[in-house]
């Protein structure tokens, strides 16, 4: 159960940061704020009402709900009954689930209570990758699942079983 401060963590962490967010900046004005003096990293207000990328941003406001609330929410129940369920994980990985599960329900919090969608504010300079100069503006949640599926993904491919083993004695 430990792990799970981690995902309330996140959720408040998240949700606080965006109330300060609204609060503070205008909602997809120009005003943008330089974290550093290198345009690196800046806060800049938007919403997405779709999911990473704004992908189906163009699907029918009907739909949306189902693919961008309850099937997530069927996703993350499951994760959450497989963490208790499986004796496979390891902490690192029983710690990746958890960060997973507090960003998706920061932003299912958002679909959920915010109409105008889920409020994103930070913007990284990618210089020109991909043919980005700047990433999609995130949030923490974002950040949080991302994060999180690497470190899960990369558990996986280095621990063994015996590994896992090992910490359960302990």
């Amino acid at each position: 159960m430990l792990p799970f401060t981690l995902t309330m963590g996140i959720i408040l962490l998240d949700q606080l940061t965006k109330l300060w967010i609204v609060s503070k900046w205008p909602q997809q004005g120009t005003f943008i704020k330089d974290v550093f003096e290198n345009g690196f990293l800046q806060i800049y207000h938007v919403r997405n009402k779709a999911i990473a990328f704004s992908l189906g941003h163009n699907l029918p406001d009907q739909i949306k709900p189902i693919l961008f609330i309850v099937l997530p929410l069927i996703v993350l129940g499951f994760l959450v009954w497989y963490y208790f369920k499986s004796p496979l994980f390891t902490r690192l990985q029983q710690w990746a689930v958890a960060g997973v599960i507090g960003g998706g329900l920061g932003n299912i919090i958002d679909r959920i209570f915010r109409p105008d969608g889920v409020v994103d504010f930070i913007s990284v300079k990618f210089y020109g990758i991909f043919g980005w100069e700047r990433w999609p503006t995130f949030n923490f949640a974002d950040s949080s699942v991302v994060i999180c599926c690497l470190i899960l993904l990369a558990s996986m491919f280095f621990s063994s079983e015996k590994e896992v083993k090992h910490e359960q004695k302990n």
